[in-house]
């Protein structure tokens, strides 16, 4: 269970015992009268009041900590040009002077992100919402397949208790315990939700247990992570074929292709290859059904 879920459970058994406390102070304690009765609740509700701001302060901080990270790295990549390095620094310098953080604090920062960044993460939301415009849509028509393979954005940081349900999980999917290794990949998903192996990986145990509308799901998230991870778009190509959507299943294999490289590879080409007879087929199919709806 994550620590957010965890922490939500936890506040509503501190308001079902306050509750149940209330109801024995009210009984027991009637003699202390209205004034000792009413002080002692107003304190209790400054207490969680103070609980409750304390929890959404922590999370500013977070939050601070992680656009904090974002703006080092974006001066580091050379996303900001060395004239805008200034502004960018005064501006960290605000921001951790505002919200009381040390953005060299490596352990602060790894309890705000992870081992994820503030753009993967955001990557992810824009693609939930449809709205990616960066990276490759795993829906988007394809232009013709380049001649080299793009380059990798470089390894994916990670987890080590996010990497034991992925092996936990990779054994299962061995075993054919494809419900457990779902389980198992959700868990490492839950640590590293951008993890684009743990998402192409569970993808790929939907697709075994026949659910293939989440398998999509799984792997178009993936592939927007990290659009250079093939695994990705090979499983997003299959669980498109079998809902029925060739075309769809065409590109994504298209996709596979270009970022292989080198022609790609022998799977990869043959997936490609049936998804595009059957859209050939399909679209035969259709011509002569208008064909014969002319005739008659």
């Amino acid at each position: 269970m994550s620590r957010r879920p965890k922490k939500a459970i936890e506040v509503i058994a501190l308001h079902i015992a306050l509750w149940v406390l209330a109801g024995r102070i009210f009984s027991s304690l009637a003699a202390c009268g209205v004034v000792e009765v009413t002080s002692l609740f107003c304190s209790l509700s400054e207490t969680l009041q103070t609980n409750s701001d304390a929890a959404r302060a922590t999370s500013q901080k977070r939050l601070a900590l992680a656009i904090l990270d974002f703006l080092s790295n974006s001066v580091a990549d050379g996303t900001v040009s060395s004239e805008d390095t200034e502004s960018i620094e005064i501006a960290k310098s605000c921001i951790a002077d505002s919200f009381h953080v040390n953005a060299n604090d490596p352990a602060a920062l790894r309890d705000a992100i992870g081992d994820q960044s503030l753009l993967s993460i955001y990557g992810v939301y824009e693609k939930l919402k449809g709205k990616t415009s960066t990276a490759p849509m795993p829906g988007a028509s394809t232009s013709k397949a380049s001649t080299s393979s793009p380059k990798s954005s470089g390894p994916t940081p990670t987890n080590p208790e996010a990497e034991s349900f992925k092996s936990q999980g990779n054994a299962a999917m061995q075993q054919k315990d494809y419900s457990k290794a779902i389980d198992l990949y959700t868990k490492a998903i839950d640590l590293s939700p951008t993890n684009p192996i743990y998402l192409s990986n569970r993808a790929a145990a939907y697709s075994a247990s026949h659910k293939h509308t989440e398998a999509v799901a799984d792997a178009e998230l993936a592939v927007s992570a990290d659009p250079t991870y093939t695994k990705a778009w090979s499983r997003l190509g299959l669980a498109r074929f079998v809902l029925g959507d060739a075309k769809g299943s065409m590109e994504a294999y298209q996709k596979g292709i270009e970022y292989e490289g080198n022609g790609g590879s022998e799977a990869m080409k043959k997936g490609f290859k049936t998804a595009k007879a059957k859209v050939e087929e399909e679209e035969k199919d259709g011509a002569n059904g208008d064909a014969d709806r002319e005739a008659t």
